[in-house]
């Protein structure tokens, strides 16, 4: 356990009242209102650390507008249109990221998977997705958990 904070993969879920963002690299995009969730994984030496600073981010965006966006999500998290609800994540060593976010549809081309080869690991739903999420995880044979912003 790195640093306190065990290894896994998490979904953060945004809800967007809907408009344009810069996003980095990927330029203007246009944004339905609705629910967005993004897959990540938090593998590396700080573990779900990772996690936790992009729940954090959010929290503060409000309070630090110098903050500079890091990952594609970080435009998201300090973004007005967007509010953190929820995360779900799952403690685990396996490299899942990509296998869970290969169960999604509805993603947002190039969003977050600079370092890989799937399309998306952002998506979007109308309604909020903890369920459908959750359930995903489940049929991985894994434990899904909650942690609220």
């Amino acid at each position: 356990m790195a640093e306190g904070f065990p290894k896994g993969t998490y979904c953060l879920i945004l809800k967007c009242d809907g408009g344009t963002e810069v996003v980095g690299s990927l330029g203007e995009i246009d944004f339905e209102s609705g629910y967005y969730f993004y897959v990540g994984s938090a593998l590396g030496s700080g573990g779900l650390k990772r996690m936790h600073r992009h729940i954090s981010l959010s929290e503060r965006r409000r309070n630090d507008s110098a903050k500079k966006p890091r990952w594609h999500i970080d435009y998201l998290l300090l973004s007005p249109l967007f509010a953190l609800e929820e995360a779900v994540y799952v403690e685990s060593e396996k490299r899942i990221e990509c296998l869970l976010a290969g169960k999604f549809d509805s993603g947002i081309s190039r969003f977050g998977c600079s370092d890989c080869s799937c399309d998306s690991h952002l998506f979007y739903r109308e309604k909020c997705p903890i369920e459908e999420i959750k359930k995903s995880i489940i049929e991985m044979s894994l434990i899904p958990q909650t942690a609220k912003k």
